[in-house]
């Protein structure tokens, strides 16, 4: 039986599905063939997917299936040995990490990481250094065009610290945070550089049971204010059935399925792939 927040999913180009009421924006994230390989071995094959405007979808599957891997080649940290990724249209071929998140990718990782020593404001500042626009001098001078950026920055910098209820932990150093609070300034950073697609590479990590719950409610706001697409990677699977739209299961580096929560929860090759397959008695 559907879950009451499950969306209609409908074909876009096959074998990608998106939500219906993405169907009349453009696809922000297209993936096709995309593979690499490591030497010998091919780490991820045949991966193919697409993302709507403002899908929630969750990519799943065993330990070592290649799910960070994915992840690593949609920012570039791999370049691809094959296939395409095309953001909002645009092919991404030839560019690094760094193009890759002005064109519009951002991630956080499953270990974070923060500057530490820097205040918990400083951090998310970090993030939007792909909208200061002040040039050296101006800097260095201390000039009025410097004071009105800085300005606009610590402005930007609270109302996404907002979005966790963080603000007056801005003057705090990052490193002395709890970790679930870290985690939520890594999300917070990752949203200063203005994404159309945020990856969050296993954001309930060492959550307990009422901050991951607060966080599903956070990455649904995150969502509906931003207007951006996330894909996220997780192993709680309350928290993935909970709040994706669409999942895709991977394994050995290679799609088994994809659907809604409730279609992925009962597909044969889903369960055979985490529990293995049941022998005959």
């Amino acid at each position: 039986m559907a879950k009451e927040h499950e969306v209609k999913l409908v074909s876009v180009e096959s074998p990608n599905l998106i939500p219906e009421r993405d169907k009349q924006y453009p696809l922000v994230l297209e993936v096709s063939h995309l593979g690499i390989d490591f030497g010998g071995l091919t780490a991820v094959d045949e991966f193919n997917m697409a993302l709507g405007k403002t899908e929630i979808c969750g990519l799943i599957g065993p330990n070592g299936a290649g799910k960070t891997t994915v992840f690593n080649l949609l920012t570039k940290v791999y370049q691809p040995t094959r296939g395409t990724i095309l953001l909002d249209g645009k092919d991404t071929h030839g560019m690094n990490t760094t193009k890759v998140n002005q064109a519009g990718i951002a991630r956080t990782f499953q270990n974070i990481r923060l500057f530490d020593k820097l205040s918990v404001e400083d951090n998310v500042k970090i993030g939007l250094h792909n909208h200061i626009n002040y040039g050296m001098m101006n800097g260095v001078l201390r000039l009025p065009k410097y004071w009105k950026e800085e300005k606009r920055a610590h402005e930007k910098a609270m109302e996404l610290l907002s979005i966790f209820d963080m603000e007056h932990l801005a003057k705090d150093e990052a490193g002395s945070l709890p970790y679930g609070a870290q985690r939520r300034l890594e999300i917070c950073r990752a949203l200063a550089t203005g994404p159309k697609v945020l990856l969050l590479d296993e954001p309930a990590a060492g959550m307990n049971p009422s901050e991951t719950a607060e966080l599903m409610d956070n990455i649904r706001k995150i969502r509906d204010t931003f207007h951006i697409s996330i894909l996220l990677i997780e192993h709680d699977m309350n928290l993935v059935m909970g709040i994706c739209e669409s999942i895709v299961v991977l394994n050995f580096g290679k799609i088994i399925a994809k659907g809604t929560p409730s279609e992925i929860q009962n597909n044969p090759q889903v369960i055979e792939a985490y529990l293995g397959k049941q022998r005959e008695v």
